[in-house]
């Protein structure tokens, strides 16, 4: 059986998450190899799950469909979807006997009613955690409004401070941003003239 290593951490940021992908391919080849599995193909994406659309997703199922692997080894399956359409998307690839393996370390799975059926859980939950994540954010983001806090990166002309946790206007930028407010509110200029 070829099997195609997928890794992947939800932020494109380098400094974000910097060694998840690196930990993942070094324990996932570790994995393989104890279990004499036979790789074919490494992809890494730095893309969130939570949308389909991921070009390197989208590319193992690719290489499936055209028989150039028969299973894919992933740390868990919330690397693979945290969305319902990519998750459906693995879930009709084994019903039609196209992926015929799935090999996680850190979650059982085969290819049978009581397989799928955990599977699906799994992504279900990765759903429900990406979907829940949200509404948790947006209340946190609600309240700060209603504390009066800027609920997020400070605009040009203020700062973030770390340590108060609100914003401080930035004396090197504020002048600035006030003239050309000062300016485009006199009519004589555009947004584009004063840019």
């Amino acid at each position: 059986m070829r099997y195609i290593i997928y890794a992947r951490k939800s932020t494109e940021e380098d400094d974000r998450q910097v060694l998840s992908i690196e930990a993942q391919l070094v324990e996932l080849k570790e994995f393989a190899a104890k279990e004499k599995l036979e790789i074919v193909a490494s992809l890494c994406e730095a893309k969130t799950a939570k949308e389909p659309g991921r070009m390197k997703f989208a590319e193992m199922l690719s290489l499936i469909e055209k028989g150039k692997a028969d299973g894919i080894i992933a740390w868990h399956p919330d690397r693979l979807a945290r969305n319902s359409v990519d998750g459906g998307k693995i879930i009709h690839l084994i019903d039609r006997g196209l992926i015929k393996s799935l090999k996680f370390p850190t979650f059982w799975f085969e290819p049978t009613p009581q397989g799928l059926f955990m599977l699906n859980i799994a992504f279900g939950q990765s759903k429900y955690f990406v979907d829940n994540l949200r509404e948790n954010v947006k209340r946190g983001l609600r309240q700060k409004i209603r504390n009066g806090v800027w609920p997020g990166w400070a605009p040009v002309g203020y700062l973030n401070n770390p340590k108060t946790r609100m914003i401080d206007i930035d004396k090197n930028k504020a002048s600035k941003v006030r003239k050309l407010f000062e300016l485009y509110a006199t009519g004589k200029y555009t947004l584009k003239s004063l840019a």
